[in-house]
Order: structure tokens, then sequence, then C-alpha cells
């Protein structure tokens, strides 16, 4: 199967023929019809994950089960799948609880494992991890959701419990922050989105932000403050120091903050602005993505018409272009989601 290949850290990136996965006990292999490119992929190609070399990336795709390994009971070939982008093991306490996405023993595709920049990935523990695709949502939709949606919608419902009327400071129009917009405004909320990319602002705008704002060396938190009081709701959906620090700051009293943008330490740890959040007892989250079991919901609200991630979609891209495009992904003016069709 053709995919894309990294045999270095921060290096050239090549497309070229390797050999098809085997299926492993109580896993399926999917034969990938879209697959997106997003910043955490650039995050492994950079060096701030452990991987071992060579590796393919990509780690939110959808597609058809092409192979079903021994101990599955659910799926079968030809079933239309997704999957969250933290495949849990099936077995331990956080699973059997529904939270596979913190499952100690964790496998991720393009990190863990080779990914989906190529004709077929490998999804391990099938049965806990793999989603059935509705007849009404296309393979480009669904492969939106393994990582960007997902991680927005569980953000905001799950861990900063949004509720309506709410007024919510998106920091970073990029996939996840613009799946943040679009799910807060479906919530009910009133929304903020903040992004130095004018691109990335009217992208927000079309999808119902309230006010954008534009990240140009202006102080963020009190122009926020100014419109709103202080948001109710936060999220960086960037991480970087900067942004995370301008996002908790937007708050006001007793606000919650979601922090969903990696934040590598790089340059050595990151300063977080932890007086206000004693001061004014802020809440701060992590979140990780979303597991299978918190799909449904999701789904309903998509069948219904009330989320249309399709919308986030701007690209469609072969191998070679994705390739290309990777290494440049931390500093590209790019809008919306890039998605990859591996069989341009």
């Amino acid at each position: 199967m053709r995919a894309i290949v990294m045999d270095q850290i921060a290096g050239p990136l090549a497309v070229r023929e390797v050999e098809e996965p085997e299926v492993p006990v109580g896993g399926v292999v999917i034969g990938v019809v879209a697959t997106g490119l997003c910043r955490s992929d650039w995050h492994a190609w950079a060096g701030h994950d452990d991987i071992e070399l060579p590796h393919v990336p990509g780690h939110e795709f959808a597609g058809v089960v092409v192979s079903v390994g021994p101990g599955v009971a659910k799926w079968t070939v030809g079933d239309r799948v997704t999957a969250p982008f933290v495949e849990g093991c099936g077995a331990c306490e956080w699973c059997l609880a529904g939270n596979a996405q913190v499952c100690p023993e964790q496998q991720q595709p393009g990190f863990t494992h080779w990914g989906s920049f190529a004709g077929q990935v490998v999804i391990h523990a099938a049965d806990t991890n793999l989603v059935a695709i509705p007849d009404g949502v296309s393979f480009e939709a669904a492969a939106s959701l393994g990582c960007r949606f997902a991680t927005a919608y569980r953000a905001l419902t799950g861990r900063a419990r949004l509720t309506a009327n709410e007024w919510v400071t998106v920091v970073g129009a990029g996939g996840v922050g613009l799946s943040a917009v679009m799910i807060a405004k479906a919530l009910g909320g009133k929304v903020i989105a903040v992004d130095r990319h004018p691109a990335a602002l009217e992208v927000a705008e079309s999808l119902g932000a309230d006010h954008v704002l534009a990240a140009d060396g202006s102080d963020i938190p009190a122009q926020v403050h100014a419109l709103t009081g202080g948001s109710h709701v936060s999220i960086d959906a960037v991480g970087s120091e900067l942004t995370c620090a301008d996002a908790l700051l937007s708050l006001r009293r007793r606000g919650r903050h979601v922090q969903i943008g990696l934040l590598p330490p790089v340059e050595g740890h990151p300063r977080v602005p932890m007086a206000r959040v004693i001061a004014w007892e802020l809440d701060v989250f992590g979140s990780h993505g979303m597991a299978a079991a918190d799909y449904p919901g999701m789904l309903a609200l998509i069948e219904s018409g009330a989320l249309e991630p399709q919308k986030l979609i701007e690209r469609v891209i072969g191998l070679a272009e994705a390739a290309d495009m990777l290494p440049r992904l931390d500093t590209a003016n790019v809008a919306g989601m890039t998605m990859i069709d591996p069989t341009r």
C-alpha cells in the first residue's frame, strides 16, 4: 500500500509503497477512505512524541473494515467505521467505565503505531474502540470526528459542562477551535473566537461566532472582559504559553478553562497564570479526546443536522501534497480542516 513514511525526526517525508498491516487478535484492519491532517501530526513529526522510526503518521480517519482478527464480536468486513484517536485496551477499570480516552495501556494510531496516512490502518481492541458511521454521515465528516471535533465536543460537554447563554472564548480557530465554535453555538452558548489569521476569523464568523478578535499583540483578555464581563468558559485550542494565558485570563471569577492544545515542554515547562486560578477559583480541565462510548450523543446531533462537521473541511488533498504540507503545519496560514484522500 502507499503511505507517507517518516524516516527521521523533523526530516523530509516520502510517499512510498510499504507492506500492508497484519490484523491483530481483537483488532481490525481498516481501508482508509479519508484522514485528516492535524497539528498533533506535526508534533509527532517535530519529535514532541516518542515514536519509533520508520513511522507513518495520521490519527483521525474513517473507512471500511477489510479484515477482522480473532476475538472480535461486533464488526464484520465491509462495515463503515471510524475511531477515536485513543485506543483503550478494553479491559482496565477506565475502559470498563467508558473512559478509554485515559486508558493507561492506550495505543494511538500515528503515534504508538503506524497511522492512517496510508491505504490501511490497524485498530486494536476493536469492540471497545470502533464507531459505526451512520449512513447519512460522509467518510470525510466522520474522519473529522476522531480528533478535533470529538475533542471539542467532550471539552464543552463532558469537561466544561457548557450551558445555554454562557460565554465561551475559543483561542485558536483551526480545526479544533472551529469545531468548538460550532458545538458551543449548537449548545446555546455565545462565542468569542480569537486567531491571528483573518481568514480563520472569517470562517469562525460564518459558523456563528458572536465576536471575533485578532491576536495581533493587543490585550485579548481585556477585550473579552469589555465584551462579556469575562467568559464563563475558555478553550485554548492552540497550545502555547501565550494562548493558554490569554484563555485563562479571559475568564470571569469561577470560570472554567479547558486545555486542548498540547503544551510540550520544548523550552521548559510553560508558565501558567496560577495566581489568577487560585484567586478567582477558576477550574482548569484537561481534555484528551473522547471515548467511543460517548459518540452516540454527538452522532445524534450530526444526524439531526444540528451539527455539520463537514462545514469545517476546507480542502481535500492527496498523500504527496500532505507530505509537503505536514512539516509546515505550525506556520501555515490554513483555515479549517485539511482532509487527505489516500487514493489520490
